[in-house]
């Protein structure tokens, strides 16, 4: 008789506002769409797939949802590099079980239900980062992370020159998992649609209905 294998272990997870939200002139997680805040429904859509969920934030950063806010490590809002450096450091220094941390961005309200079973899938390398695309392009926020860069990442992010994602990335095996495109009454929908301007919070309204 075969035993059955062990469910997965849900990855914690990690959802990064550590912006500065220029373009929109508030913290745009906690503007209203389809009847709660994107950051609303970045958490609702997130739950069920991760064993918890912690904002990336820095200290006194809006937190209805009371949910535990973790503020970056390296100083000055440098980017979504540092959110996930302090994510990993997180988990280190809680000394969770868990190999791997998963990103989201706080200004994507259509999280895919499917998010961390199809990263997960692609995980067989446990020293890969594994990210989202969609429509041709990578998402490299919505990632799982192994623990294990957490070192590399802390020396990379020591030089000021060192922001960019796609650079890091570069750095290590990286794969990439394409996402289809979701079809609605309005059209395709990008399920990694972000967010960031006025123009995009009108647009991201009309797609509202698939935020049920």
């Amino acid at each position: 008789m075969t035993t059955p294998a062990a469910p997965p272990i849900r990855p914690p997870g990690l959802v990064l506002a550590g912006g500065k939200s220029s373009r929109m002139g508030t913290d745009k997680a906690l503007l209203t769409i389809g009847g709660d805040t994107i950051l609303g429904h970045v958490v609702r859509r997130l739950l069920p797939q991760v064993s918890e969920i912690t904002l990336n934030a820095p200290m006194g950063f809006p937190n209805p949802l009371d949910l535990r806010l973790l503020p970056d490590l390296v100083p000055g809002q440098i980017g979504p590099l540092a959110g996930v450096l302090a994510g990993l450091r997180d988990i280190q220094g809680r000394g969770l079980q868990a190999t791997h941390l998963l990103t989201v961005p706080s200004d994507s309200p259509f999280v895919p239900a499917d998010l961390v079973r199809r990263l997960g899938a692609e995980a067989d390398d446990p020293k890969a980062i594994v990210i989202a695309a969609s429509d041709g392009r990578d998402h490299p926020v919505f990632g799982l992370w192994p623990v294990s860069i957490a070192d590399d990442l802390e020396t990379w992010l020591s030089d000021p020159d060192n922001r960019r994602i796609k650079a890091f990335l570069d750095r290590h095996h990286t794969v990439t998992v394409e996402f289809p495109m979701v079809e609605t009454q309005q059209g395709l929908l990008d399920p990694f649609f972000n967010i960031n301007t006025p123009e995009d919070l009108q647009e991201a309204l009309g797609f509202a209905e698939e935020l049920s």
